[in-house]
């Protein structure tokens, strides 16, 4: 199972908008290809609604499946053969 860490988009320790979106512009969703994707929220600040969405629109176009949370007690929230 992979793993993206929201941490690794923070700006000046928070999230914001348009440098999260460039982020995941840039991100190379073809690892994620075929694979089982857990989002890791950050404990040290809140993640906004709209960042889960946008990562998770972009992931559900390549993954498997998706999860958020912790490994052991992950939520799915998409699965390729539901669809």
């Amino acid at each position: 199972m992979k793993t993206i860490l929201l941490d690794d988009f923070l700006d000046g320790g928070i999230i914001r908008e348009k440098s999260f979106r460039q982020m995941v512009d840039n991100l190379d969703f073809d690892q994620y290809q075929n694979e089982k994707v857990i989002i890791k929220g950050c404990a040290s600040v809140m993640v906004p609604t709209w960042a889960y969405l946008i990562l998770t629109a972009q992931l559900a176009q390549v993954a498997d499946k998706i999860y958020y949370g912790e490994p052991r007690y992950a939520v799915k929230v998409f699965n390729r053969k539901d669809n």
